[in-house]
Parts: C-alpha cells; structure tokens; sequence
C-alpha cells in the first residue's frame, strides 16, 4: 500500500472516530458530564468509570466525549468563517488589483505580523470567553492567511486565455469571477482549509488550557489539560487522556490533510 493510501485510510480512520465521538457526545453520555459527586473525586480508570473521575467527581470519559463536540464545532465554525471572508478578500482585491489590493493587503499584512494564536488571544481579551467568541477571533487571525492563498490564485489565473475571453465578450467582473476564477481557487482552498482544521483544534484547545477558551463548567479537551496539570502526582489520568485525544485528532487531521493535498494538487502527481 502507498504513502498516500496509508495517510488517506488512517487519516479518515482518525478523523471519523473523533466525529463520530462528538456525535455521540452531543446525545449521549455515561454520566452527565458537567455534574459530579465529590464522593468519588479521583476515582481511577475502573469498570464503573473507565477513563476515572476528575477533582469534582465527573466522569472523564463523559467529558471527552462533551469536550470532542465543542472542539469540532469551533474548529469547523472558525474554518468556514475564516475560508469564506479570505475567499471573499482574496478573490476581490485579485481580480480587481490596483490600489484596492494594495491597501487591503497592507491591513492584512499588519494582522499577520502577529502569530494566530497571540492575535485570538487579544480578540478574546476584548469580546471575552465563549464559544462564539473563540469562533469569530481565530477566525479573525486566520482569515488573512487564506486571503492571501485566493489572491495569489486569482493572480495565477487573471492572464489565462479563458479568463481573458471572458472579459473580451463583454462579460461582468461579477460572472467571470464566479463562472471562471472562483472554481478553479476551489482546490487549493480545499487543501488550505483541511491544514487549518487542525490549527484551529489545536488553538481552540491552547485558548481553554490558558482559560480564554470556552468557559467552564463546559467541557474542552484544553480546558481538562489545564485542571489536570494541578493534580498530575494523585490522578495523572486527568492530563493522559485529554492529552492523547488532541494528539490523535491532530494526527488524523494531518494525514488526512496530507492525503488531500496528494489528490489535488497537480503537483504531487507521481510523487512517493
């Protein structure tokens, strides 16, 4: 079996159990994840809890399968906000050029000048935790990074003979952007947007590990990190399992990125 075979079927693999983790989460849970009994506080993995119990007595596995929910729902939510405004920048001030894609760029450019996750963490400080907020300020950092994939897409195909033509007929800026450059921007988008995925994982769960995340009692795989750093000598579960389920989401999410990456891009045929 090929490299890109093993990364598509493992990549699926792990990115399907992590979905359908959190579609079962969403409806069902051994115990109730957020209430707990402080009689059983530190209980370790056995056969009534199997992943143990925390500080409050919840029930580990409960939370994970809670705290999967929330991470793919932000994660896919800051994606689409931020796939679709870049795309929108990007096609825009690439087609149109001039002075419109010299300021535009310029505001980009500025934003992207601070790392992804220290500009959410500042757009958090401002509208404060919530799942909505984790959404709009990651998908805020990570806009201009797609802006710049469509631009510099739409600049690749801007000269192109069916481009050209369509401008020649007599053809709205409007119909040849959404008939001719915007379909051909879709494959590299789709590339782009897969990497993002796990950036946006892995920056929703380090916004709750440092408590700007999703606020608590809600459970996040960064959110469980963080309580079970304090209690690492008496429950080293509590940061073992949450720690593992990051790990592998973003393993998955790697492969599969890379598997899709192999399929799209013309310029990976024949590689491996």
């Amino acid at each position: 079996m090929s490299f890109k075979r093993i990364n598509l079927v493992v990549g699926v693999l792990f990115v399907g159990v992590v979905v359908l983790l959190a579609l079962a989460g969403c409806v069902y849970t051994p115990y109730d994840p957020v209430d707990g009994d402080l009689m059983a506080k530190y209980g370790p993995p056995s056969a009534e809890h199997w992943l143990g119990t925390d500080e409050f007595g919840r029930d580990v596995l409960s939370r994970i399968m809670a705290g999967a929910g929330v991470s793919v729902a932000v994660s896919l939510g800051t994606v689409l906000f931020a796939t679709i405004s870049g795309t929108a920048i990007g096609v825009l001030t690439g087609y149109l050029g001039g002075w419109t894609d010299r300021v535009v760029m310029i505001f980009l450019e500025s934003l992207m000048a601070f790392p992804g996750l220290l500009l959410a963490l500042g757009i958090m400080a401002i509208i404060g935790p919530s799942k909505l907020g984790v959404v709009m300020a990651l998908g805020l950092a990570y806009t201009p990074s797609v802006a710049r994939i469509a631009r510099a897409t739409v600049f690749s195909l801007r000269q192109r003979d069916f481009v050209i033509a369509s401008q020649a007929m007599g053809n709205s800026g409007l119909w040849t952007v959404t008939r001719h450059i915007l379909p051909n921007c879709i494959a590299p988008l789709i590339i782009f947007s897969t990497s993002l995925f796990g950036s946006a994982l892995l920056s929703e769960s380090a916004l709750s590990f440092l408590g700007l995340g999703v606020p608590p009692p809600a459970p996040t795989w960064g959110g469980m990190l963080s309580d079970g750093r304090n209690s690492m000598e008496q429950a080293v579960w509590l940061s073992i399992f949450p720690g593992a389920m990051i790990s592998f989401a973003l393993l998955g999410i790697n492969m599969l990125g890379d598997a899709v990456r192999d399929l799209l891009d013309p310029r990976m045929k024949g590689a491996h």
